[in-house]
């Protein structure tokens, strides 16, 4: 008997250890909208890190009931059931958080259907009141447990906190609401009745720092979400920032750290920034910049439902993950090379800073700066002129060919 309870023991000990909260071990993602007011283009923006168990991710070009779009799929989800971001031809973006603070326990859901809602809004709504309007539509009809973050071609940024029985809008037009024009979310809601079932306090904190710093100085945009808060791996609960200290002398000891609670998370699969249409008449133009990957290890590509189409290196047939997505995942092996218990959470900075002599990083952004230059030429030059939809098409394809040419020529001895 005794040894009977001691195994009973054992067993749940170890048991204990691997359980995570569903929240933590689902999907934990970083969000910021905000209106034009807040940007330093004076358009809305969008933008989600995706922290998910699927780590394949890649494109998909749908045909909506109403309007057709581009969205972010697992790669095992050959049709395509759940989008996890998307633009669509009208220039409506919508990205979600996981919200189990607003998950209905005791009908056992869990926000099952947030990926199923999503694409259901890219193929039918073409404002943030119509998404608004659709939840109204689907009250009690889906598993929802979300902080969905919305905008349009008409300048509507917000966040609709949702469950599959309620939802409170949260307007970046509000100065109550949001005083300086935008809203920061991670996996928790503000309307909960349990703050403490939610997540990702410690990244909220971290995001709304830098996003303050960036609305004061007139910097947020594009640029600075990809490069700075997408790819952030400090730790301000632990004065953690490791892209600066020093490192070991000794390179058998190597400097490692924890990136479970930083923006750019171990778990972190993929990053999406959506720039905002300047207007409804030109909602061609509203921009999807996608890394398919963990963001330190990959580059941004962009993309637009106008083309009709998405580059061939970012999509891929039936179960299969993508070009982009496969080469990031060879770097996140370089650069979390320790499988032992919980060690794939912990990051090898000097692997990240002294790869190839420059650094890891230094080659990304490389990179990713002549993208975007490059896409900032062109895309004041559609605004001049609207181009067809098969030159669009080919500029998208042409900048991803580059990406991917260039990562591997960068990244050539990693197999």
């Amino acid at each position: 008997m005794r040894r009977r309870k001691a195994l009973f023991f054992i067993l749940l000990s170890l048991a204990l250890v691997f359980i995570q909260p569903v929240g933590e071990r689902a999907s934990a993602c970083t969000l910021i909208v905000a209106s034009g007011r807040a940007t330093a283009n004076g358009r809305p923006l969008l933008w989600k890190n995706r922290d998910a168990p699927d780590v394949f991710n890649k494109l998909m070009y749908f045909h909506g009931k109403k309007y057709n779009f581009i969205g972010l799929i697992n790669s095992a989800d050959a049709s395509g059931q759940e989008i996890w971001g998307g633009l669509n031809e009208k220039g409506l973006a919508i990205i979600n958080s996981q919200a189990d603070d607003l998950a209905l326990s005791q009908k056992k859901f869990d926000g099952a259907d947030n990926g199923l809602f999503m694409k259901l809004a890219l193929g039918e709504c073409a404002t943030v009141d119509e998404v608004e309007k659709l939840l109204q539509r689907e009250k009690g009809r889906h598993d929802l447990a979300a902080n969905f973050g919305v905008i349009d071609a008409l300048g509507g940024a917000v966040f609709f906190e949702t469950s599959s029985e309620f939802y409170t809008r949260f307007d970046t037009a509000d100065r109550k609401v949001a005083p300086f024009g935008y809203l920061v979310r991670t996996n928790f809601a503000y309307t909960s009745p349990d703050y403490h079932q939610g997540g990702g306090f410690i990244r909220a904190e971290r995001m709304s720092h830098l996003a303050e710093m960036a609305q004061a100085t007139g910097q947020l945009d594009v640029r600075f979400i990809l490069q700075q808060a997408a790819r952030d791996l400090n730790q301000e609960k632990l004065h953690s920032y490791p892209l600066v200290v020093s490192l070991p002398q000794d390179p058998a000891r190597p400097l490692y750290i924890n990136t479970n609670d930083t923006i750019n998370r171990n778990s972190s699969v993929a990053a999406i920034v959506f720039s905002g249409a300047p207007s409804p008449q030109r909602a061609d133009l509203a921009t999807m910049w996608v890394i398919l990957g963990q963001p330190i290890t990959s580059v941004a590509i962009p993309v637009w439902p106008y083309a009709g189409q998405v580059p061939e290196v970012a999509s891929a047939p039936g179960q299969e993950t993508c070009q982009l997505n496969a080469h990031s995942r060879k770097v996140v092996e370089f650069l979390y090379p320790d499988k032992r218990g919980r060690m794939p959470q912990y990051l090898n900075v000097t692997r990240l800073r002294t790869y190839g002599g420059e650094g890891l990083l230094t080659k990304i952004l490389r990179i990713e700066n002549q993208v975007l230059e490059r896409t900032a030429a062109q895309l004041a030059f559609w605004e001049k002129k609207m181009e067809p939809a098969e030159k669009v098409a080919r500029f998208q394809s042409e900048i991803a060919d580059f990406v991917w040419q260039s990562l591997l020529l960068e990244f050539s001895d990693l197999k």
